[in-house]
């Protein structure tokens, strides 16, 4: 036990070498990135609500000219720009805060934060990056990148239609080129842009007011109760968790708040008792809406700790479509009771009134509560959206619902450009399942001399996840998602995150099956796109003649290294927890941004020279950086201990060594018995399993029939030759 303990301290002191390596690299050998100061920067404290935004951050870059700005104004909030020029004030535009607006998340899962200038005819003046928490930002692709994207926008009208992309002259489509391997990134920033314009931009003028059609609604004298309209959507429920602002795990909600929609005649009659709806009816002009809201639990308050009198309650607020509908003190009613038989206890209430006749409540809306989004890894706060959609259900509106054309989301215009991409990528996956499915078929016909039945689908395969997968997808999975997922799983989900980059989606479900159904060989034997190169440069060293300079690590030695892979591992985990950034930093162990997403000869040095040389080791090793550094191996090997379906073998692998001399993974242990853990399915020891000339037990046995005379029966599934039975002889009748 004395050696484990020294190997232990051994590979704890490695890994923490290797660590502090890769954080001063990250420091120090990207001066693009460093001296960038956007990263996780720290925003001027109470830049989200003080009424004057540009003392504290520098309008004049995004509106040039002017010289003079407003306090924040409108809701969404704006400023407007002044320039003076012989004592006088003329307009020239207006700035905003992206996070005023919206806080779409990047990849990151937090927004972008960006200011952006807008000049009175509509046309984006500026835009200027104040914080972001991209690391491929900070690692691998300048940040300028980001600013060059944001330069197409220059000069281009609020109401374009902007998208990620071709631009489509045919469908009055405007096209941006997008970030090399930060795709996710630009779609966010892009929405941010075009959400932020056009919602200051039909504040101002500029862009026409949406014109909605009042609700006409059916009233058929029901009573209602809370069950019902539950049940019927007539009253939603906003539940905001407090791991999704930052906060620890715990069974009490942040807030639990339940709303509805006063206005039509069942539902007000059921919340406030007939007279009281019909007292609130009278209280309402022309073209006023009431919404109620309770709060059922929870600690935080969705009034607002610092609303004053004349001010705004700045934890509400109603959103439809672009439009956004905020709630001054005279916009507050008292709400003293829910009528509605079954009602929850509620210790907050309060009806809120719209003014406005852009609002309609016969069109969906959403209820948004504004929370202090706590960040874990700095302590800085933000404010982030909850929401929920609300739309009164059909039968409570004459005519029903009216045709609503929402536009499409973020992640579903990439699936609908990109579908033939995706549908080749697809049918690469199911191919290679298939092919491999099919392993025992390929593996009989093929023999130790001539392997081509399964490596003419095993070196296509990784060939084309090189080339098309790779290089052109940039679609190479890595363990900065595993880290994003347990961190999403632990705080906040959001589908859409993960949908918007649609190959690295589509390989992860590959990837679990796969790994449940017969472990991590099959993605890492066959379609990693650095794992393929790497052994792919293995093969080619050997036919070219280098194969007498090509080694295998001792058992021994290869028994100890595989053990550092789960410390890197482990160590990201552990550190994620602390800091994701600094997390995505060390990330850098894996040699995949350099060698894909940003390419070799795009990087400073140190990364360059790390990809290369474990590039360069691939020539006389076997796949070292798969058997002893890669994190993603080692999160995918531990569920491979539970695989579904593994390689056969038979008794007498117990004591023949022929399988695990050949094993370039070192799979095979002196006992016969395969570690599916490190396994890359490459099938050899199975051709090997029924090749009666290289198998040594059915080369003896083929040897004793041959010798015998008797016939050469086919191998069965146990691996031997199926038994020879004699018959009785019949005996004849008499």
């Amino acid at each position: 036990m004395e050696w484990v303990m020294k190997l232990h301290t051994a590979w704890r002191g490695a890994l923490s070498f290797l660590l502090h390596g890769l954080a001063l690299c990250a420091t120090l050998a990207s001066p693009t990135a460093s001296a960038q100061t956007a990263y996780e920067a720290a925003l001027p404290e109470g830049i989200n609500n003080a009424p004057t935004l540009c003392d504290m951050v520098a309008c004049t870059e995004v509106l040039p000219g002017a010289t003079i700005f407003s306090e924040r104004k409108g809701q969404p909030r704006y400023v407007e720009g002044f320039a003076e020029h012989d004592g006088q004030r003329k307009l020239t535009g207006y700035v905003m805060l992206s996070t005023d607006i919206t806080d779409t998340p990047a990849y990151s899962g937090k927004p972008v934060v960006t200011l952006i200038g807008m000049n009175t005819e509509g046309r984006f003046t500026g835009v200027k990056i104040l914080k972001h928490s991209e690391p491929i930002l900070l690692l691998g692709i300048p940040e300028s990148a980001l600013v060059r994207f944001n330069d197409q926008y220059l000069g281009k009208f609020v109401g374009d239609n902007i998208e990620i992309g071709r631009s489509r002259p045919e469908e009055d489509i405007i096209g941006l080129d997008a970030i090399s391997g930060a795709t996710v990134t630009v779609i966010a920033q892009n929405q941010v842009m075009m959400t932020s314009g056009a919602a200051v931009a039909r504040q101002v003028g500029i862009l026409e007011p949406t014109i909605r059609e009042q609700a006409r609604f059916v009233d058929r004298q029901r009573p209602l109760d809370w069950a019902k309209m539950v049940r019927e959507g007539a009253v939603q429920r906003l539940t905001v968790t407090p791991e999704q602002v930052g906060l620890a795990r715990s069974p009490e909600p942040f807030i639990d708040l339940w709303y509805g929609y006063l206005n039509h005649p069942e539902i007000g009659r059921a919340v406030l008792g007939a007279d009281g709806w019909q007292a609130l009816m009278t209280r309402l002009k022309e073209g006023e809406h009431a919404i109620f809201v309770i709060r059922t639990g929870g600690i935080e308050s969705f009034k607002g700790s610092g609303f004053v009198r004349g001010g705004l309650y700045d934890r509400v607020q109603i959103r439809q479509g672009q439009d956004a509908f905020t709630f001054r003190d005279l916009d507050y009613l008292n709400l003293y009771g829910v009528r509605a038989a079954g009602a929850p206890a509620f210790d907050e209430s309060a009806i809120f009134i719209v003014r406005s006749p852009a609002f309609s409540g016969a069109f969906p809306w959403k209820f948004i509560f504004l929370g202090n989004r706590v960040d874990r890894a700095t302590g800085a706060r933000s404010f982030a959206n909850f929401d929920t959609e609300y739309w009164l259900p059909d039968h409570y509106l004459e005519g029903g619902r009216p045709i609503v054309k929402k536009p499409d989301a973020p992640w579903v215009r990439i699936w609908k450009t990109r579908a033939l991409e995706i549908g080749l990528f697809s049918a690469l996956l199911v191919a290679v399942a298939v092919v491999y499915a099919q392993r025992d078929r390929l593996t009989r016909r093929a023999t130790h001399k001539n392997k081509w039945p399964v490596n003419v689908f095993k070196y296509s395969a990784w060939i084309i996840s090189i080339g098309f997968v790779g290089f052109g997808l940039l679609a190479q999975p890595s363990i900065t998602q595993v880290l994003t997922w347990f961190h999403s799983l632990l705080f906040q989900w959001q589908w859409a995150l993960f949908l918007t980059d649609p190959f690295i989606f589509l390989f992860w479900i590959f990837i679990i099956v796969t790994v449940f159904l017969w472990g991590r060989g099959l993605f890492c034997g066959w379609l990693c796109p650095f794992g393929s190169l790497s052994e792919l440069l293995y093969k080619l060293a050997r036919a070219v003649g280098l194969k007498r300079f090509q080694f295998v690590l001792p058992m021994a030695w290869h028994n100890r290294l595989k053990w550092v892979k789960y410390f890197v591992f482990f160590g990201l985990l552990a550190v994620s927890m602390f800091s994701m950034g600094l997390a995505e930093k060390l990330a850098e162990v894996e040699p995949f941004k350099t060698t894909f997403l940003v390419g070799l000869f795009n990087r400073s040095w140190p990364y360059t020279l790390f990809a290369a040389s474990l590039l360069g080791l691939s020539i006389f090793t076997e796949r070292p950086f798969c058997k002893y550094l890669c994190p993603l191996g080692a999160a995918l090997a531990m569920p491979s201990t539970f695989r579904w379906f593994g390689l056969k073998r038979k008794q007498a692998c117990d004591s023949c060594a022929a399988c695990a001399r050949g094993c370039g993974s070192n799979a095979i242990d002196a006992d016969g018995r395969i570690d599916h853990r490190e396994c890359m399915l490459c099938l050899d020891c199975m051709v090997l399993y029924t090749d009666m000339h290289a198998c040594p037990p059915l080369s003896q046995e083929r040897k004793r029939r041959t010798k015998a005379g008797l016939p050469l029966t086919p191998i069965g599934a146990d691996g031997y030759f199926i038994p020879i039975k004699p018959v009785p002889a019949r005996t004849a009748k008499v």
